[in-house]
């Protein structure tokens, strides 16, 4: 980031942009197509996201939707011949699976991971499955325990190991600096007219007073958040910074951000932080429950994103679309990994935020 010392200086949002993905409902006709011959329709991601949204809601005993972005199509689980039907009319492919998500975040909710740290929890509706990933730090009774609740389950729950550990990635968008940390700059936002930065939860809960430059004078001072059970933070400017809403792409100039959505499995999207700068990678589940060594955090986007410590706090979005806030994860951008964010909506909800 430039420091330029004039009388504003500017901070803008670390990021990366492709297509975006919004909320909202469609129409669906099935034009070019029999009645008795439904074809699935090619769907951009902004298509798909309305069309997920409006047949999910209309299907009794919800399974959940992805996108396949390689084929450009919707597919929705379900659960019995008429909604296959309702599906396939509506231009989407449709998957016949064994269990609805309510019988899935049951499952998940009866799994005791959240008391074993280096475990993460997801419903991975392309499986149809509960997820339960452990790390390299748990071994003998808990993995035993862990292994045994998932027997079990009968076929609704599997359990993956990763190499890596389960951490939090504290230490940078932009780059903010503390007293004993540096974490990342999500998204620029207002509370009641006045301006801030969101960011991660456990760098706001550790840090007091932030800085744009390592030991300069603070720009910022920490306010209301919440970790361990959510993992988002605000700080609001003390002094004269520029603040845009739009994201820092380091070598590829910059992006508007407009506001905030939802993610959305299968959804292509970019995470940037001080550390690792502009990653691509693609949703694989919401929902996600993730034990830390200083509690169990839920509601998280999981992702195949890498990033390594110091990219906390930091911005993945899609176009001008906001969607998380980098809470953590395993791996690194050298082996690989997968990360985990605090959804943007939910953050600005509880916090009574806007984003610009």
């Amino acid at each position: 980031m430039s420091h330029r010392r004039i009388s504003k200086r500017r901070i803008v949002i670390a990021g990366a942009g492709i297509a975006a993905l919004a909320a909202g409902t469609l129409t669906v006709t099935t034009a070019n197509a029999a009645p008795d011959a439904p074809t699935v329709k090619s769907l951009s991601q902004t298509s798909a996201s309305k069309l997920a949204s409006k047949l999910t809601s209309d299907i009794k005993g919800d399974a959940g939707a992805y996108y396949d972005a390689k084929a450009k199509k919707l597919v929705v689980n379900v659960t019995d011949s008429d909604a296959e039907q309702k599906v396939e009319a509506a231009g989407a492919e449709a998957r016949i699976v064994k269990h609805t998500l309510a019988q899935l975040d049951s499952v998940k909710d009866t799994l005791t991971g959240k008391s074993v740290p280096g475990t993460a929890r997801a419903v991975d509706v392309k499986t149809n499955k509960v997820v339960i990933t452990a790390d390299k730090t748990v071994k003998g009774e808990k993995l035993s325990q862990l292994k045994q609740q998932v027997k079990e389950q009968g076929g609704k729950a599997e359990l993956k190991r990763t190499n890596g550990k389960f951490t939090t990635k504290i230490a940078g968008g932009d780059a903010i600096w503390g007293d004993g940390g540096r974490c990342s700059l999500g998204f620029n936002v207002t509370v009641g007219g006045k301006p801030g930065f969101l960011t991660a939860g456990h760098c706001t809960t550790a840090i007091s007073s932030w800085s744009d430059s390592q030991g300069g004078q603070p720009i910022a001072e920490s306010g209301d958040g919440k970790f361990p059970g959510n993992d988002y933070g605000i700080a609001m400017y003390t002094g004269d910074t520029d603040h845009p809403s739009e994201v820092n792409l380091y070598d590829g100039g910059s992006q508007a951000i407009s506001g905030a959505a939802e993610a959305e499995v299968g959804q292509k999207v970019t995470r940037s932080g001080s550390t690792t700068k502009v990653h691509d990678g693609t949703v694989k589940a919401l929902d996600a429950s993730v034990t830390y060594a200083e509690g169990t955090v839920d509601g998280l986007i999981q992702t195949d994103v890498c990033a390594e410590p110091g990219d906390s706090g930091g911005s993945l979005f899609a176009g001008d679309k906001a969607l998380g806030l980098t809470s953590g994860g395993s791996g690194d951008c050298s082996s690989g990994g997968e990360t985990y964010f605090q959804p943007v909506p939910a953050a600005l909800d509880a916090l009574g935020a806007e984003i610009g």
